[in-house]
């Protein structure tokens, strides 16, 4: 795979697999500046650029700015992929009529062709696992359901 070139111009500057452009605000007079990940359809990050000496023109990209720019949209980058891992996963503490603490997780499985579920029960004192199994998408995690799931695998 050929490596894009690199770029270091005042508005434009590609390295380390990122692009940095700086472009016309059209909400408010004024410059940003937009970091894209290669190979990404849309920008990670966007924000306000700081207007150069004139008043009028951007301050040019240098070094030490495109550096933080990166450190920036890899941060954001990853605080989206927590969120959209922490979106499938469930998880919660239920206490039966027995009076055992059953402690679950429900994980997400978003296969396009065949969405599921993955159910695991534990006992929340000792950490045994209680069951474990496959669950439908849209499986309610309640009382009811896990105590339906422990005592008869079954939802």
């Amino acid at each position: 795979m050929e490596q894009p070139t690199e770029i270091m111009e005042p508005r434009l500057w590609r390295r380390f697999g990122w692009t940095a452009r700086v472009t016309r605000n059209e909400e408010e007079f004024g410059w940003a500046v937009e970091m894209t990940r290669d190979g990404d359809p849309e920008p990670a990050l966007v924000g306000p650029w700081t207007m150069g000496r004139d008043k009028k023109n951007p301050k040019p990209l240098d070094q030490g700015a495109f550096t933080t720019l990166i450190k920036t949209a890899t941060e954001v980058l990853a605080r989206h992929e927590q969120a959209a891992k922490d979106a499938l996963i469930k998880k919660g503490v239920v206490r039966l009529d027995s009076g055992d603490h059953i402690r679950a997780e429900f994980t997400i499985v978003p296969d396009e062709d065949d969405p599921h579920g993955h159910l695991r029960c534990f006992n929340d004192f000792t950490g045994e696992l209680l069951r474990e199994g496959r669950v439908g998408a849209g499986f309610k995690m309640n009382t009811v359901s896990i105590e339906r799931f422990v005592r008869l695998g079954e939802v």
